[in-house]
């Protein structure tokens, strides 16, 4: 254990004096890394034996074995208390990689497209790419520019194709994990694949939980893509499906903690269940900086879930028009010609989908000052991703 501080702590040095000279902020953060691994180590005493010799004298047999086993489960317990801090630590600690550039050329020289329909669609990835980094250089010009394995966590992986996907709940990721799996070779169609199966069956590797090495490879050689929607519709999509209809993770989990802090007079049942969310009152929650349970990844930013300003993403598509997107890069990845983006709707198949009617439905019940907080809120998604503010009043 020792041994392998010291070498962490040699190699990280090295790194530092070779490739972060010129930022002191990361240099320093990675030194009191492994300054902590050391301290760490030198906290874990090391029990020899000599130090239970003399108290083990004068003790009988069954005192002597009651004495061993409690220095081997405190040996035990500190040893894997150590190991839970180091991987914790580890896991924090920044990814020594540049900030990856575009790892695919989507429209070669020598590409034929006698119709003119892919260049079209590749000049629109090029405005939308170059908007998303002004945004990023405007913005978060001082921002961090190491990436760890946090901020791949949501990205999953398709290694036959050599695809990276970031993961937008509520901008159709159900339908492109399916895409993926297909892709993979792990499902013969898409409408083969159930919703559950889709979101808990592990059948697609996520980025993070690839070595350091594995995750670099792949962020500088595959082809990145993203998939966004506009935020307020997206939102209220989040709404709709997570506190309208029967759940039970959001009722009891953001509901109950919902209605006792933002509904005067709730009920007994409310109170009980976590049922009946209203839309003023989820706003509320979203808006407070001390709300009672945390973020979720329905209704958290782009920005932050996928972390556009540190991931140069290839190929940014948008939910809105997602027929045209999707078709466009499965013609570039070279997919098989009979596999199309899926059109079903994915749950309460009955239900309309969430529109800009819809979504002005809603957002109608919100006060101005709401509306604008909310905007403000997914300010840097609106810039980001070039949509226009939703109400005429916001400034």
């Amino acid at each position: 254990l020792s041994t392998f501080c010291h070498l962490l702590h040699k190699t990280l040095s090295f790194v530092l004096k070779k490739d972060c000279t010129s930022n002191n902020q990361y240099g320093t953060s990675i030194e009191a890394a492994a300054k902590q691994l050391l301290n760490i180590n030198q906290d874990v005493p090391s029990y020899p034996p000599y130090q239970y010799l003399a108290s083990l004298h004068s003790t009988s047999r069954r005192q002597k074995k009651n004495i061993f086993l409690r220095r081997d489960n405190k040996i035990y317990a500190e040893k894997k208390l150590l190991k839970k801090r180091k991987h914790f630590l580890l896991k924090e600690t920044p990814i020594l990689m540049p900030l990856n550039g575009s790892a695919v050329d989507l429209m070669p020289s020598d590409y034929e497209d006698s119709s003119g329909k892919w260049k079209k669609l590749y000049a629109v990835q090029m405005q939308r790419k170059k908007l998303m980094q002004d945004i990023c250089l405007k913005y978060k010009s001082g921002s961090r520019r190491i990436i760890t394995p946090y901020h791949v966590s949501r990205i999953f992986v398709e290694d036959k194709h050599k695809i990276l996907y970031c993961e937008v709940p509520k901008a159709g990721c159900s339908n492109w994990k399916r895409v993926l799996m297909v892709l993979n070779g792990l499902a013969s169609s898409t409408k083969d694949i159930q919703h559950n199966t889709v979101h808990y069956g592990n059948y697609l590797k996520r980025l993070d939980s690839f070595d350091r090495k594995g995750i670099f490879n792949r962020l500088n050689t595959y082809m990145k893509m993203i998939f966004v929607r506009e935020p307020f519709e997206r939102l209220v999509s989040a709404f709709r499906d997570k506190f309208e209809h029967a759940n039970n993770y959001y009722h009891p989990v953001f509901g109950k903690a919902i209605i006792s802090k933002y509904r005067r007079n709730a009920t007994r049942e409310a109170l009980r269940t976590g049922s009946g969310v209203q839309f003023k009152e989820f706003i509320q929650y979203l808006l407070d900086v001390h709300r009672p349970v945390g973020m979720d990844i329905h209704w958290d930013h782009v920005s932050k879930l996928c972390s556009p300003c540190l991931i140069d993403y290839d190929f940014i598509g948008k939910f809105e028009s997602m027929e045209e997107d999707a078709n466009f890069l499965l013609h570039l990845i070279g997919a098989p010609q009979n596999l199309t983006f899926p059109r079903f709707k994915d749950r309460h198949s009955n239900e309309e989908r969430t529109t800009s009617k819809i979504t002005q439905q809603y957002f109608a019940q919100l006060s101005p000052l709401e509306r604008q907080r909310t905007y403000d809120f997914y300010y840097m998604d609106y810039q980001m991703f070039n949509y226009s503010k939703p109400f005429e009043d916001l400034y």
